[in-house]
């Protein structure tokens, strides 16, 4: 495996999820050369369209194209390599209509995503992979519930060669982290608006509870400064889904890399010392992994 070329693995729900969480680290490592693949769990098919400009009648016509297509412009500004779809249906929010299909990603039989998922790892053979914490007391959506609850079993079935014997050679990945915003990140970006004069987008994350009692799970900083653009970029690429003049676009790249420059991630298994003192942050996804 020391010899194995570095590869990034991410997994996320919906077309724009891959934009918000993570796109500058996967853009620092892509840049670095690591091989990067993003793995979209559902179509997005059930997103509200929130820039104006978008809602048209063509475009609720047949989101789920003008979505995927979004993705793809997305992954490019990024920077991934591979993009690969889960292929399941956006499962909506709980109690909704879409949410009782049968063919959505929070109703899929259960193994059959894990395998899905194992699949796909097995082929990219990834040291590092990205993920969700639980998500349900703060943003309890059905997909990222259901990324969080295939992505454990699918890290420790991939090395398993009796767990999926036709979903290809077994491969154990050696990094599992979850991705996440926290406390401390909200409240320097949310401060930034308001010396700015700005009304801040994040107040009404914390009018939601929105505190800082999981930030110590966030046990990894890496510094995305060089690589804002490229979340802009991405961020932007999704239409329908981010309105240009809104408050999300506000606050200049330059401003980020003063009061933000970081986007963080939680280390939650690793097969291998990474060689960093206790309590002190990691810096790199792959420590531990390099020559």
């Amino acid at each position: 495996m020391a010899d194995a070329p570095l590869c990034l693995l991410s997994v996320h729900a919906h077309p724009d999820d891959e934009a918000s969480k993570g796109a500058g680290t996967v853009a620092r490592y892509h840049a670095e050369g690591v091989r990067s693949v993003l793995v979209c769990c559902t179509g997005g098919e059930e997103g509200d369209i929130l820039n104006p400009a978008m809602d048209t009648p063509e475009v609720r016509q047949d989101l789920h194209a003008v979505r995927l297509a979004e993705l793809e412009a997305s992954v490019a500004a990024i920077g991934y390599d591979e993009l690969y779809l889960l292929g399941y249906r956006d499962s909506g929010m709980k109690d909704s209509e879409a949410n009782a299909r049968p063919d959505n990603f929070a109703n899929a039989p259960f193994d059959e995503a894990v395998e899905r998922l194992v699949r796909i790892i097995r082929a990219e053979r990834p040291q590092v992979i990205i993920t969700y914490g639980d998500e349900r007391d703060f943003y309890p959506h059905p997909d990222h519930v259901r990324v969080h609850e295939i992505s454990g079993p699918a890290f420790e079935a991939a090395g398993d060669p009796d767990a999926f014997p036709d979903a290809g050679e077994p491969w154990a990945p050696s990094k599992m982290y979850i991705t996440g915003w926290s406390h401390r990140r909200v409240k320097a970006l949310h401060d930034a608006f308001i010396a700015r004069g700005e009304e801040s987008p994040y107040a009404q994350w914390f009018e939601r509870g929105f505190d800082g009692r999981s930030d110590d799970r966030y046990t990894t900083l890496i510094d995305v400064s060089d690589h804002l653009h490229q979340r802009r970029a991405a961020l932007l690429a999704h239409r329908t889904q981010v309105d240009p003049e809104g408050f999300w676009m506000r606050l200049p790249d330059e401003v980020v890399r003063e009061v933000f420059p970081w986007e963080e991630f939680g280390l939650v298994v690793s097969r291998v010392d990474t060689g960093v003192p206790p309590g002190e942050p990691e810096d790199d996804l792959f420590a531990g992994l390099r020559d």
